[in-house]
């Protein structure tokens, strides 16, 4: 058995919280529901309809576990995966037909309108949306109904680490994330605010602060540093914001919370240099910034294979893939310019800064990182305020 100083911190003894004793389960918010034995337990796990048992405690564990850590619990666990697969095959389908119905609708009002298909950017949202939360949950569906019906106890062993990783990541506190996060949905309100006072079609905000352009530069300078924090619409702003609340998180775990301020400054603001020198159009967005901790996380966990699962760095890499495809699909309204300006400058960050370790330990945070962080901290705050000032 591997010591836990040689383990990365997510596969220690000492992950999660001590448990009581007896047998028990806790749900995503920390609730604790103690059961009288292992077949109550159980019986617990295969009713969960809402895939609310995240953690359970046993009498000869000393913390909490996952129920796939739990060899007396991998029948339950099967047959409530294979209700949890089906369960995202049905909602996919059901994602799949309101999107499609809408992407026909919008498909149809532009060809009576006489224009080219994909010209309305409202019709291209609705195809993104009917991939990211038709298809996409559907595929996954499928594949974790074939995966669950011929579930081994290696496989489910194998799957539990990655869902070890996932599920402690998840409890962790990031709290500049949240800042972050806070400073956006700021400038959402202000944004939201600005045009109910402007009626007609909507953009005004865009044009008071977002990325406008002069001849391969950004109209004034501050607007590089602005534009990040606007959004063309609310949907993209979601989605944004539950990319940042991943991807930060993960960087702030792991990095620590300097690198996740100075990598999204950073990356923000070479996609925006980027998005003026190859895209005409206005722009605004985290994307820049988001690709940018997406690029330091992959080069950082490659150069720290030992901190995260190798099946979870992969799925970095179908990311990048996915976003990358979307992105030329829709190249249209999607300014790819600034989404790859803000990868490569995430990943050179990541290969300047960090060298290359074998240890499983995280990395410390020096008093540079510190002063260096709070300055770019510092002037993500700024950047806000100035979005919102410059809006109202």
């Amino acid at each position: 058995m591997t010591p836990d100083a040689e383990l990365p911190v997510w596969e220690r003894e000492d992950a999660f919280p001590e448990a009581g004793p007896g047998w028990g389960w806790v749900d995503r918010r920390g609730r604790r529901v103690p059961c009288s034995g292992l077949e109550e337990l159980s019986a617990a796990i295969v009713s969960d309809a809402g895939a609310r048992v995240d953690l359970v405690w046993t009498p000869a564990a000393k913390g909490f576990v996952l129920p796939e850590e739990v060899p007396e619990l991998f029948p339950a666990m099967r047959e409530a995966r294979i209700r949890w697969a089906r369960w995202d095959i049905e909602e996919g389908k059901r994602q799949m037909l309101v999107f499609g119905a809408a992407v026909a609708g919008f498909a149809a009002f532009n060809y009576f309108r006489g224009e080219r298909l994909m010209a309305s950017g409202t019709l291209g949202l609705a195809l993104i949306l009917f991939l990211i939360l038709g298809i996409l949950p559907w595929y996954r569906g499928v594949k974790r109904l074939s995966r669950a019906k011929r579930w081994a106890v290696e496989q489910m062993t194998d799957d539990g680490r990655v869902l070890r990783f996932e599920t402690w990541l998840a409890i962790q506190k990031a709290p500049m994330t949240y800042v972050i996060l806070g400073l956006m949905a700021l400038v959402g309100l202000c944004q939201i605010y600005v045009e109910r006072q402007n009626p007609g079609p909507f953009g005004i905000s865009i044009v008071l602060a977002g990325l406008t352009k002069n001849h391969g530069h950004a109209s004034d300078w501050w607007r590089l540093f602005t534009a990040p924090f606007l959004h063309g619409h609310w949907v993209h702003w979601a989605m944004n914001a539950s990319a940042l609340a991943y991807l930060g998180k993960r960087v702030e775990v792991f990095a620590r919370w300097p690198h996740l301020a100075m990598t999204f400054l950073l990356s923000a603001w070479i996609g925006g240099e980027a998005s003026a020198r190859f895209t005409a159009m206005k722009s605004v967005g985290a994307s820049g910034g988001l690709m940018g901790l997406l690029g330091f996380l992959l080069v950082f966990e490659w150069l720290h294979r030992r901190l995260v699962p190798e099946s979870s760095h992969r799925r970095l890499v179908a990311v990048i893939l996915l976003t990358a495809g979307i992105g030329i699909a829709f190249s249209h309204f999607i300014d790819n310019a600034a989404h790859a300006g803000g990868l490569v400058a995430g990943m050179i960050y990541a290969a300047v800064i960090f060298p290359k370790s074998a240890s499983p330990h995280r990395p410390r945070t020096t008093m540079v990182d510190m002063i260096s962080g709070g300055a770019a901290m510092g002037l993500l705050v700024s950047s806000a305020v100035m979005a919102c000032v410059k809006m109202l």
